[in-house]
């Protein structure tokens, strides 16, 4: 209940701030420190949190990785904003062909009836990949001052870059942080 109550409040802050213009009169490098924050805040929740471990536990693999089907869309998005010329082509290809493999990888894998450790220690090495590239990417793009990345800070992108990036890249920490434990 309180993890959802959060994620609720975490939506509602990006849209209100996207939607009010606010993050779009951010210093660019300003927004990618918030991407940040967002993948390493969940992570230091989960680290020192035992109720949280055990709440993203009881959520499970295959919950997680369903979750990510979320990436299909938001690939779309990359593609309609890329093929517009509002986002540096060599940013929207790689995160919108990333995002579009990693959602239907994810689609794939929730249609099996069960998930081996291997397949979903696959699923996320490869997300957690795509999400070092997109960002990777994005990050340098901002810092040369790059015009095109100004769309990240509006809707609907800010919820790609200000939501959805950090609950799925934390989410693929969290899933190999599990699966260490099960090993143990």
């Amino acid at each position: 209940m309180i993890l959802a109550l959060v994620l609720a409040l975490w939506l509602f802050a990006v849209i209100i701030a996207a939607a009010s213009g606010w993050l779009a009169a951010l210093h660019p490098p300003l927004i990618a420190a918030m991407v940040a924050a967002t993948i390493m805040l969940p992570m230091l929740a989960y680290a020192a949190l035992p109720g949280f471990r055990r709440t993203i536990a009881a959520i499970g693999h295959r919950r997680i990785i369903i979750f990510h089907i979320w990436r299909i869309p938001a690939a779309l998005l990359f593609f309609w904003f890329g093929m517009a010329g509002e986002l540096p082509p060599l940013f929207w290809v790689l995160a919108g062909s990333g995002d579009l493999v990693a959602g239907a990888y994810a689609l794939r894998l929730a249609r099996q009836p069960t998930l081996s450790a291997a397949e979903i220690h696959g699923f996320h090495r490869f997300g957690l990949a795509d999400f070092v590239v997109a960002v990777g990417t994005g990050l340098s793009f901002t810092l040369l001052g790059d015009l095109r990345m100004a769309p990240v800070a509006s809707l609907p992108l800010a919820l790609v870059v200000l939501y959805g990036v950090g609950i799925s890249g934390a989410s693929h920490l969290m899933a190999f942080a599990m699966l260490r434990r099960a090993r143990a």
